[in-house]
């Protein structure tokens, strides 16, 4: 009869279903099972590699430490030049890795969100035919049930087992969109950290700068001295510049105007009674941030947020795209407005890709950090409300802040700790990755070191 065959056809449809729930599940694993395998292999050899790497960074480190503390010498400034260079190499090559690393990351999970939205689609599709298949069922009457020979119980069994279908295929549907939803957070939580390593890649290319310049300093000493310690100390005491010279020389501030390099030591050498941290060491940290400043330029607040990033945020009263609205925007303008100054006028850093800037003047401070100092530098600097585009308040501020890092201690170890705090935080401070920066301000420091003793001699 029509009824019967009508009726068949809707139970073998429940089957069908039922056998493409099972085959379908298995599909979706087998396949995100070769999405993954695809990225697995290229993942553990770029995780040996990376090892690797990080073995000859800590070696580096150790001949390092090691030779800064022997006295200056033809084979000790060779050795500490060639393990800076090494240890840079090393550093760009392994980040470089990380980034191909999380790429493969990406690419894996990109893979599996394809899978899941062709079953997603296909579940969609049968819970959709299976909807428009319950109405035929729901008109079925009683005369019609007998008339197609089926008995009570079998009719209602099937009715069970159908709706059955029904429901595990909604369950599997939304198993399917979570499981989606978290490999999409994944993703771009991935994302976040590739474009971090980036960013964090691009200052590092100032690092390869200095390290050029480094294999042509080691050329010329070689050249130089053909290998001789007496002809190397010669050399030292000929590179020396009059105090004239240096005195003359100008001094590179962020958001500042740059100053002759005996006033920059004039301040640091306030900021260092203040604080206790050596003059060298503040003039390396503000030299570290001025050289970084170059490489990401600077921006304006403005009371547009940035179009397509999504993070210009409406306060009330005021738009920020540059820095973070919850935590920055407020104490920035109240800061200007003591001060005077146009927000809109005012540059301050600019956002990486990976999060938020606005970080002011010559020690790149934020404005909530700002905030938590004022009343101390303000007391120290004896400008109430301090300014942190003044050179000289600036000053004073990194030192305060080097101070509570830790850098007041005056080893190289406590010194080198403190200037990683100063540019990721304690939490990040001890993360191989950044190292370069440390060793940028300790290299800054070494170099600084030398001028100011030969101011202090003439």
């Amino acid at each position: 009869m029509t009824v019967t065959r009508s009726y068949v056809s809707i139970l073998s449809l429940g089957f069908f279903i039922s056998f493409f729930l099972c085959a379908g599940g298995l599909f979706f694993t087998v396949s995100a099972q070769t999405a993954d395998q695809q990225v697995e292999q290229r993942k553990t050899q770029l995780e040996a590699e990376l090892k690797e790497i990080e073995k000859e960074i800590q070696a580096q480190q150790v001949l390092l430490d090691s030779k800064q503390e022997e006295r200056v010498s033809l084979e000790r400034d060779v050795a500490i030049l060639t393990a800076k260079i090494d240890k840079a190499k090393l550093s760009i090559r392994a980040r470089n890795l990380e980034i191909e690393r999380i790429s493969q990351d990406i690419t894996g999970k990109r893979k599996t969100i394809g899978v899941l939205d062709t079953k997603l689609q296909r579940e969609k599709d049968s819970l959709a035919q299976l909807l428009r298949r319950t109405n035929e069922i729901d008109t079925y009457s009683l005369a019609e049930v007998i008339l197609g020979n089926q008995n009570f119980s079998d009719f209602f069994e099937d009715l069970d087992n159908f709706d059955a279908i029904k429901a595990s295929l909604s369950v599997s549907f939304e198993d399917i969109s979570v499981t989606k939803d978290d490999t999409i957070s994944q993703k771009d939580a991935l994302e976040n950290r590739k474009s971090s390593e980036e960013e964090l890649r691009s200052i590092q290319e100032l690092e390869k700068q200095k390290i050029e310049v480094q294999e042509r300093e080691r050329k010329r000493i070689l050249d130089a001295t053909k290998g001789q310690e007496a002809a190397y100390q010669e050399l030292i005491t000929v590179k020396l510049r009059s105090a004239a010279e240096i005195r003359a020389e100008l001094f590179t501030l962020r958001g500042s105007a740059p100053i002759p390099f005996a006033e920059a030591y004039q301040y640091a050498l306030e900021a260092s009674r203040v604080t206790g941290v050596r003059p060298a060491l503040v003039l390396g940290v503000i030299a570290q941030e001025s050289n970084l400043g170059e490489n990401v330029g600077q921006c304006l607040v403005t009371n547009e947020p940035r179009k397509g990033d999504g993070k210009g945020v409406n306060t009330g009263r005021f738009f920020s795209g540059v820095m973070k609205p919850n935590r920055d925007v407020d104490p920035f303008l109240a800061i200007v407005k003591e001060l005077g100054i146009n927000p809109y006028a005012q540059v301050v850093s600019c956002p990486p890709s990976y999060g938020y800037g606005g970080a002011m003047g010559p020690a790149q401070f934020i404005p909530s950090t700002w905030d938590l100092y004022k009343k101390r530098i303000g007391k120290a600097s004896g400008q109430n409300p301090p300014n942190p585009w003044d050179p000289r308040t600036a000053f004073i501020a990194s030192a305060l802040l080097m101070m509570d890092n830790g850098a007041d201690k005056g080893t190289y170890a406590s010194e080198k700790l403190a200037a990683l705090r100063y540019f990721a935080g304690w939490t990040n401070a001890k993360n191989p990755r950044y190292d370069f920066y440390g060793e940028g301000v300790m290299g800054l420091a070494e170099k600084y070191q030398g001028l100011i003793d030969i101011l202090e001699n003439s």
